[in-house]
């Protein structure tokens, strides 16, 4: 079974992806070496992650050919001045051990660096074939709409929190707006929608987990991509097992519900830029 392919500005990006955010080495190679026979597609790292040689180890032996992964990895905002945005996408493509990633992104806003900076870097990278396509992660409609402004070739995705307790619908409707996706990670919101009520009833109803009806909650949205990330064999299995099952236009809608003003997790300081109002 593989994710269908979300479109979004000339990219074709695997529904669902597997995330190794805050994943060991070990558990990384181990992890990617196993989620791709078992048909994901799609796998994100960042610069910041340190485990860019173990998911380019894991891709390696896995058997699967590196042209049917969608290889996604994101530059860290220390990076962001042109020459060390360069130096530091050859270090990433050295670990990950290959000639391109087939997505790169900004990690996050950073305003000591001009963003025409940043985004003329990324467009560089592109330009030598070194990222097939770019895009912007953390970023606000604001910034989404400064950075498209400023980009010779299209941005294919915003990489945001997006769960059941938080609404990104500013963000998913600027995106949709301007041909975008919308990748989604931190969708289980820290483990929280297990065993929420309204979620759980939800899934007895499928005969599915909690974390398969959000995976699918996410993924049925138009434009929405969904990164899932688990150390444990089964749950990825499970988590990669949500397109043999559909959710009602009033399932769909009693998970948008359970959105709450504080519903964010992430927001570091320093990084995080003016959000959106939901």
């Amino acid at each position: 079974m593989t994710a269908p392919l979300v479109t979004a500005n000339g990219a074709e990006i695997p529904a669902l992806g597997f995330g190794t955010f805050r994943m060991n080495s070990p558990d990384t190679v181990r992890m990617v070496r196993h989620v791709l026979p078992l048909g994901y597609r799609h796998i994100d790292t960042a610069q910041i992650y340190g485990n860019e040689a173990e998911v380019g180890e894991g891709l390696a032996a896995s058997g699967v050919a590196r042209n049917d992964v969608f290889l996604t990895t994101k530059v860290w905002v220390a990076n962001y001045r042109h020459d060390a945005f360069l130096r530091s996408v050859e270090e990433s493509l050295r670990k990950l051990g290959t000639d391109h990633v087939d997505l790169l992104l900004l990690h996050w806003p950073n305003q000591q660096v001009a963003l025409a900076e940043q985004i003329g870097a990324l467009n560089q990278v592109k330009a030598a074939g070194k990222a097939r396509h770019i895009g912007v992660s953390n970023f606000s409609t604001a910034l989404m709409a400064e950075a498209e402004a400023l980009s010779a070739a299209s941005l294919v995705t915003n990489q945001v929190e997006y769960h059941p307790y938080l609404s990104q619908a500013p963000v998913l409707a600027a995106a949709r707006k301007a041909g975008m996706s919308v990748t989604a990670y931190y969708g289980m919101a820290d483990g929280k929608v297990i065993g929420d009520p309204a979620i759980k009833a939800i899934a007895a109803r499928h005969g599915k987990t909690e974390a398969q009806v959000v995976l699918r909650w996410l993924v049925q949205q138009p434009g929405v991509v969904a990164l899932s990330k688990t150390v444990s064999e089964a749950r990825a299995a499970a988590n990669l097992a949500i397109f043999d099952f559909a959710l009602s236009v009033e399932e769909m809608a009693a998970i948008h519900a359970l959105a709450r003003p504080d519903g964010r997790l992430v927001s570091p300081d320093g990084l995080a830029p003016v959000w959106d109002a939901a």
